[in-house]
């Protein structure tokens, strides 16, 4: 049992790894360096924590971009 547990766990934390490479590629970011993509998602953390009206500016957005594509 608990292998199968440890292996669904790995099948779950994939697919999670895969969705979020989508949303990277469906910003038009595929081909950007490693470095300039993380280094933009500690500096969004950043700015998550200390702004709570850039959040919801930023919901909007990616909520915006998601109904243009029919998700």
């Amino acid at each position: 049992m608990a292998r199968r547990t440890t292996s669904d766990a790995r099948r779950q934390d994939t697919r999670e790894k895969i969705e979020l490479g989508g949303l990277i590629v469906k910003a038009g970011l595929r081909y950007e360096k490693r470095a300039l993509l993380l280094g933009a998602l500690v500096e969004l953390s950043h700015r998550l924590k200390s702004d709570e009206g850039e959040r919801a500016r930023l919901i909007a957005i990616g909520a915006e971009a998601f109904g243009n594509d029919g998700e």
